[in-house]
């Protein structure tokens, strides 16, 4: 059994544009063209390039890698606070459909904006926005992030301390990213199940490739954990159909 799907989170690390430094951490290039070379293998129709700590508010190497990767694909990019409506607006335009808070890392802006920037830029242009956050700490957040239009977890939310939450934040309509299955401590096949179980809607598979500083970086057996794990119509809405109807890209492949 084969399926297509949305690649709902991977990074492009091109050292023709600005990188960082995180926490002592300076990732290996990860262009758009090895993206493409490590998944040309697959039945790939779309994706989500994510903006990592290690390219703070850099925008310059998201928009080259939307042009090169087309319109199939989106961005989740990481902007300050006060940032202009303007840029805001341009970035959309260039296929930007969220906005990223690294609570885990940093590189990002401060958690502390979360509810007011999440709802201006949902109304202004309609985006959603994506925690990377262990999920541990979700308690303390749990009031406001149910009250948001639009929200997503990454990794799923990467503890068994705090999956407890995530299970009633994804009953609530919070969106959970099925990926970097190596930087979880926990089971993956019934938590897949308990959180599908809880809503149909909310579990988005990706590949997290270019894996960096994952304990175990990401292998095509993921892809066939969650097909086995769920049965192929199940795995369907987590492989394309619910991050296509979340990520809205210019163009959706056939």
């Amino acid at each position: 059994m084969k399926q297509k799907y949305f690649d709902c989170h991977f990074h492009i690390i091109d050292k023709k544009f600005p990188v960082v430094a995180n926490q002592g951490f300076m990732p290996d290039a990860f262009t758009a063209e090895n993206y493409l070379e490590r998944i040309k293998a697959v039945e790939l129709c779309g994706g989500a390039v994510v903006s990592g700590s290690f390219q703070a508010f850099d925008q310059s190497y998201l928009l080259h890698a939307l042009k090169v990767l087309g319109p199939t694909f989106v961005g989740v990019t990481q902007v300050p606070q006060n940032v202009s409506d303007q840029e805001l607006k341009e970035l959309d335009t260039a296929g930007v459909r969220a906005v990223r808070f690294n609570v885990k890392r940093g590189g990002s802006e401060d958690v502390r904006h979360l509810e007011n920037f999440a709802r201006r830029v949902h109304e202004l242009v309609g985006w959603h926005t994506e925690l990377y956050i262990d999920s541990a700490e979700l308690a303390d957040l749990f009031a406001t992030v149910v009250s948001l239009p639009a929200v997503s977890i990454d990794h799923l939310g990467l503890s068994q301390a705090g999956f407890s939450t995530l299970l009633k934040l994804a009953e609530k309509g919070v969106r959970v990213k099925a990926t970097g299955f190596g930087r979880v401590d926990f089971d993956m096949r019934p938590a897949l199940r308990e959180l599908y179980s809880a809503n149909r809607r909310a579990l988005m598979f990706g590949t997290d490739l270019p894996s960096t500083r994952a304990s175990r970086p990401y292998q095509d057996d993921d892809y066939t954990l969650v097909l086995e794990t769920l049965g192929e119509e199940n795995a369907a809405n987590v492989f394309y159909k619910n991050a296509i109807e979340f990520y809205r890209p210019k163009k959706v492949s056939d």
